[in-house]
């Protein structure tokens, strides 16, 4: 692991008495690929919201792209990219607008947004659909525009929130290389998927269970570990594993 770029300890956030996650402790370095799993309610969304700096957390402490998330989520903010699987551009807006738009909000100048713009839609192959509403995009190129517009301001880390659901596979394949292009870029990908065989592909993985990270390592050494021959055997055991309450 290179130089860390996320870093938290004891990372606990409590709706009430509910301990949505507990004591969350890992570190994640430049340009790594992170694959941060779990199933519906482990907690992966709500430590996602710290990380983002959209939801302080209860108690422990964390650092995101060299800044406090208690004192400097504003920073954090600034420093890192975000796409959803369900939010992440505008249908009613053209590409072109999409693109300045958000370009904007990162605090890009103009010049920069006309650079920036300019190369992004010639990499993309989307000259041609420029002036298009993003809605008549089929949904592969919608996600690889959205990825594309979430690094424009080459940020520390990108945050993907299971970015590829609904797309074919080898749509995912394709955006997977675009992963891979960013993090020999210096940037790290932080990504949730429910798809097994994308785990695969992260460097690391975290898997969630009730909160608590219950496995963390890279692909081989969980498969390894849990002798195993593919990571959705490795999240079954785990998933299975889960104490029953009582």
């Amino acid at each position: 692991m290179g130089e860390p770029v996320i870093q938290t300890d004891k990372l606990t956030r409590r709706f009430g008495d509910f301990v949505a996650v507990d004591a969350l402790t890992f570190a994640v370095g430049r340009g790594e690929i992170f694959g941060f799993l779990g199933a519906n309610g482990a907690g992966k969304t709500t430590a996602i919201r710290m990380l983002t700096g959209l939801l302080t957390p209860s108690t422990g402490s964390a650092s995101v792209a060299g800044f406090d998330l208690y004192t400097e989520s504003e920073k954090v903010k600034r420093n890192i990219g975000y796409m959803s699987q369900r939010f992440s551009l505008y249908d009613d807006l053209t590409v072109k607008e999409n693109i300045r738009f958000f370009a904007g909000i990162y605090g890009l100048s103009d010049t920069a947004i006309k650079e920036k713009s300019a190369k992004l839609l010639k990499k993309l192959d989307l000259q041609h659909a420029a002036n298009a509403r993003l809605r008549s995009l089929p949904l592969g190129w919608k996600q690889k525009l959205a990825f594309s517009v979430a690094i424009l301001h080459e940020p520390k880390i990108v945050f993907l929130d299971e970015p590829t659901g609904g797309v074919d596979p080898v749509t995912r394949r394709r955006f997977w290389d675009m992963i891979y292009e960013a993090s020999e870029r210096g940037i790290t990908v932080f990504v949730t998927t429910h798809y097994m065989d994308e785990a695969e592909y992260c460097d690391r993985i975290s898997i969630m269970v009730d909160g608590r990270v219950a496995a963390l390592d890279t692909p081989e050494a969980l498969k390894r570990q849990y002798r195993a021959e593919s990571m959705n055997e490795v999240f079954l055991h785990l998933a299975r594993a889960k104490p029953e309450a009582g």
